[in-house]
């Protein structure tokens, strides 16, 4: 079954790779979306795929890089959008 969710991830997110790591698995999962920073200091993602390769990027999302200190991570549910790739984002 084919989910959307939208990811934010708090604590130590930024300026650890935690964007591109993000799309590396993503990628790698065969999901589609995208990741960004956002103003607050955490890192949004929106995700779409298969159900169960959705859950493994958020498990993986929990610890994130190496060099990550995760404090929490929320989930929510959202509409697929049909997403076509899975791209890094920044703000403008």
């Amino acid at each position: 079954m084919i989910v959307h969710k939208k990811i934010r991830v708090s604590g130590r997110v930024q300026g650890v790779f935690f964007r591109a790591s993000a799309a590396d698995v993503a990628t790698s999962l065969g999901l589609k979306g995208f990741v960004l920073n956002e103003d607050t200091g955490s890192v949004y993602i929106e995700v779409e795929g298969d159900e169960g390769d959705v859950k493994r990027l958020i498990e993986w999302a929990k610890q994130g890089p190496p060099r990550a200190k995760v404090e929490s991570v929320d989930v929510t549910d959202g509409a697929i959008l049909g997403f076509k790739e899975f791209e890094v984002k920044r703000i403008k």
